[in-house]
């Protein structure tokens, strides 16, 4: 039982930040207190200024709404370090994020007690981004942000897209996730005019707008249910502008290894051979692929593709050369 006051307090508005709604009963059995004493502390956070609202409806409970001001945010240990970690790659990774995300690390470090500043640093010098053809993920802050409150509370959205094509059209979904892949933001969502799952963009995303329906979160079909693999599936199977196929004398667990994303593409032919689909939108990421193999392999691409391969290999000997 909490018997503290001010920790009871700021143990309730811990709580509060964790989750969009809490019933008053899970609040007093996290707190070992009496809902009669619940409602006194929702009205002591009230009093000092938290937009803390009351829930209708069979059990009742709250939630903490939005504010003219963001309230104090109250981070554990875990949740301290991935922050630390996460805006200092928004700060050099994600494109129009770098200055907030600058702003907002000084402020939490100057608070974060050392030995969760080790850990972050830690973490930090021990991984990095992966980026092929621009230095970040594209993507505007404002529709960034927009998707993931959406995604996170399985509310209907609308937003215009432009196509591969070039063509514009609405779209209304049920975002389900947000993912990074390579240079860019997608949007995995259910789309409700077409009754079927569709990949977004958000670079090609504009003016998204909740529309205030949530529904029950979708599971994804196949091969759900993790994102990332659901969307390496699909854009693994999607048309490309350029096409690629190598046969690499190397076996295809080996391939699969060295070319990760793409793992979908190998394609055994012997226990020692395997063919390789690298065919994409963008000929440097062939490229890249086709060196990643460090093995023997032939070829058969589209003229673009020997064209832009054969420049580069003779830019390369040239610089070897000189």
């Amino acid at each position: 039982m909490t018997t503290d006051m001010p920790a009871r307090i700021l143990r309730l508005l811990a709580l509060l930040q964790t989750r969009r709604e809490w019933s008053g009963a899970e609040l007093s059995d996290r707190l070992g207190v009496t809902v009669r004493t619940v409602r006194r502390d929702m009205d002591r956070l009230r009093d000092l200024g938290y937009p803390v609202d009351s829930v209708s409806g069979h059990a009742g409970g709250y939630r903490l709404a939005s504010g003219a001001d963001m309230p104090p945010l109250l981070l554990d240990d875990d949740e301290a370090v991935a922050l630390t970690v996460a805006l200092r790659t928004a700060a050099g990774h994600v494109t129009g994020f770098e200055e907030a995300a600058l702003r907002a690390l000084a402020k939490l470090e100057q608070v974060l007690p050392a030995r969760l500043r080790i850990q972050a640093a830690a973490l930090q010098d021990a991984t990095t981004t992966l980026a092929w053809d621009t230095p970040s993920p594209r993507a505007a802050p404002a529709v960034l942000t927009t998707l993931a409150a959406a995604c996170r509370d399985h509310e209907i959205i609308t937003f215009d897209y432009t196509t591969r094509h070039h063509a514009h059209a609405s779209r209304r979904v049920e975002p389900h996730r947000l993912v990074a892949y390579g240079s860019l933001w997608y949007l995995i969502a259910h789309d409700t005019h077409q009754d079927d799952w569709r990949i977004y963009r958000l670079d090609r995303i504009t003016d998204p707008a909740p529309t205030g329906f949530r529904v029950p979160a979708r599971e994804l079909p196949a091969p759900g249910p993790d994102p990332a693999a659901y969307l390496a599936s699909k854009i693994a199977g999607a048309p490309a502008r350029y096409r690629a196929v190598a046969t690499v004398q190397a076996p295809a667990e080996t391939v699969r290894a060295r070319t990760g994303a793409l793992a979908d593409r190998v394609r055994a032919v012997t226990g020692t051979t395997c063919t390789l689909d690298t065919s994409s939108d963008s000929l440097t990421r062939i490229a890249q692929t086709l060196t990643a193999l460090d093995a023997e392999y032939t070829l058969d691409a589209d003229p673009a593709v020997t064209h832009y391969l054969r420049r580069t290999t003779r830019r390369t000997a040239n610089a070897l050369n000189d």
